[in-house]
């Protein structure tokens, strides 16, 4: 697979695109499940997607660490990122809409603290 793929703790897998083209391809494949998706509020991450329909509670904090950790939020600013949290059930994509770039219906908001980023910057 050509997606980045991170092993967590718990042996659950996390795929996240590379860039804009990745991400595109990501979201087709796990458009429709059930899947627990990550991306951060402001633009420039990847998409994270949790390979586990049930991923735990310590699964969510890292794979949010994990996604805002490759965001250019926490590149440029080194502090808490916002992370967006939803199921491919909840993405759209309209005519028109860049590569990589999704409309998503309904999502949860999480703050990952620079505690947690930093922990798996490690």
């Amino acid at each position: 697979m050509k997606f980045r793929k991170i092993k967590l703790e718990s042996g659950t897998h996390l795929l996240l695109g590379k860039n804009a083209g990745q991400n595109e391809e990501l979201m087709k494949e796990f458009k429709a499940k059930d899947n627990v998706i990550m991306h951060t509020a402001e633009p420039g991450s990847p998409f994270c997607v949790i390979d586990n329909l049930k991923p735990t509670n310590k699964d969510m904090v890292a794979s949010g660490a994990i996604c805002a950790g490759y965001s250019q939020d926490w590149r440029d600013n080194k502090s808490d990122v916002i992370v967006h949290i939803f199921t491919g059930k909840d993405i759209r994509k309209r005519k028109g809409m860049k590569v990589g770039t999704f409309g998503v219906k309904k999502f949860k908001k999480i703050k990952v603290k620079k505690e947690h980023i930093q922990k798996w910057k490690k």
